[in-house]
């Protein structure tokens, strides 16, 4: 086998890693580059191979990071299947079409009001989406696939998402496992993270390496905190949330304090077309949930729908939210507030000292959810200096990546037999004490992946 990282290498975002073995070419997820919008609009406008080479793609999941330049590698002449599990499928079939839908917006926005200037082109058109579309072919946990040559693939529950794998890969003399991003043990709704049959080298992600969380179960305690004290200045709470994942598990967390009469029961709005869907996909996939999203279903309950919540998906019904009085709380896209309805929102509402936005995950570099996670007190908008009143708060104990600890506890099964680690999709201050920590642990190297770096294995 020989592996090239191009991809959330030595970064977070734009997992991507090429795979050879017997004669074939495989890609490890094809996600994009979030981050200086320039910067990152180059990134992903580069493939540093010809699409058409690529005889498989395998998705670990269906965040945009890891799957949304699929529909580029199709527009450059991609043809071959892509590997996942089934509900990542079918998240898929919602998120890149409403990725397409942005891109063609934001296109015709931009040659619309810049007329005389060379017209741009989205990364990708709904077309190219839909042509992705075609090439997903399902497969189940725990269920050894041949792929092509002579590997097989067999996936694992990586309890990040929905849907989301670990990825095992066997070529008859070695054993490559592709963490993809690993959950964390009690989060809501999903399984936890399974452990993994032995492997001769793991590529793992890293994204909360030499950190440690709060702990999980401070969550439910923290959010009712943030609320209560919003609500007792008379404000409004605003969530960037991610539509896959995030969005459903605060939904559920504010379900159970309104049931236990914990929070007023105050109008909550879910105002992104994207999280319905994604929600609509949720409720299709209840073989994922955990015990506890579970006992809701025998009791006859929707985890996801109550009375006081209301999902949006029409803008001008987005629009009026910004002429409500009183507390409420609105969940928006995107998680990391760098496109969607989210900004409508945060522009009206973080001048007033009243409001709070409340961050719920990992805040890329350069993104203007990681400005305000910084403490920011004055940030760009729409391309518009706003000046944050808002109180800027943070729930990381719902952060859907395992922290250092989790990730070492999660590959200790493998380690009987691992001969090397390779540690992506983190920034370097958090690979780098990963990389000591599983050598210090283990006894095993662990190398930080940097872009273009090539192993035979």
């Amino acid at each position: 086998m020989r592996l090239t990282f191009s991809g959330a290498a030595g970064c977070v975002t734009g997992s991507q890693h090429l795979l050879e073995s017997g004669g074939k070419r495989f890609l490890l997820d094809c996600g994009m580059f979030q981050g200086r919008r320039k910067e990152a609009e180059k990134k992903n406008k580069t493939l540093p191979f010809d699409a058409n080479s690529i005889d498989a793609v395998l998705l670990s999941h269906a965040h945009i990071d890891h799957s949304g330049r699929l529909p580029f590698l199709v527009k450059n002449g991609f043809r071959g299947p892509i590997y996942t599990n089934p509900a990542t499928i079918d998240l898929c079939h919602a998120m890149l079409r409403d990725t397409a839908h942005i891109l063609e917006s934001d296109a015709a926005f931009v040659n619309k009001h810049h007329p005389d200037e060379e017209p741009v082109e989205p990364l990708f058109t709904m077309q190219d989406a839909e042509e992705t579309l075609a090439l997903f072919q399902p497969v189940r946990y725990r269920t050894p696939t041949p792929i092509g040559g002579n590997l097989t693939m067999e996936s694992f529950d990586a309890g990040h998402i929905l849907g989301s794998s670990a990825i095992v890969l066997r070529d008859g003399h070695t054993t490559l496992a592709f963490s993809g991003d690993v959950g964390r043990p009690g989060l809501p709704i999903i399984r936890d993270p399974e452990p993994l049959p032995p492997a001769d080298y793991l590529i793992m992600e890293s994204t909360y390496g030499g950190r440690r969380h709060p702990r999980e179960s401070e969550a439910l305690g923290k959010l009712e905190t943030v609320v209560s004290e919003t609500f007792a200045r008379g404000g409004r709470l605003i969530v960037p949330a991610f539509a896959v994942g995030r969005t459903q598990q605060l939904v559920l967390l504010l379900h159970q304090l309104m049931n236990e009469r914990r929070l007023p029961a105050v109008p909550i709005y879910v105002d992104s077309p994207l999280a319905v869907n994604v929600t609509d996909v949720f409720r299709a996939h209840p073989e994922c949930f955990d015990e506890e999203t579970r006992r809701y279903l025998e009791n006859g309950e929707d985890p996801f729908g109550f009375r006081r919540l209301t999902y949006i998906r029409d803008a001008a019904e987005s629009k009026k939210l910004n002429d409500l009085r009183g507390p409420f709380i609105v969940i928006s896209a995107s998680g990391m507030c760098e496109a969607g309805r989210i900004l409508h929102h945060l522009r009206h509402n973080i001048g007033d000292p009243k409001n709070t936005v409340l961050l719920t995950g990992y805040q890329a570099e350069n993104t203007l959810g990681r400005k305000l996670a910084d403490g920011m007190k004055t940030v760009r908008i729409f391309g518009l200096p706003a000046i944050v009143r808002a109180r800027i708060e943070s729930l990381d104990e719902l952060s859907g990546h395992a922290d250092s600890e989790e990730l070492l506890n999660w590959m200790k099964p493998l380690t009987p037999t691992l001969k090397r680690v390779f540690l992506v999709h983190g920034e370097p201050q958090s690979s780098t004490p990963l990389a000591a920590a599983i050598h210090s642990t283990y006894g095993i190297e662990a190398v930080v992946a940097s872009p273009g770096r090539i192993e035979e294995i």
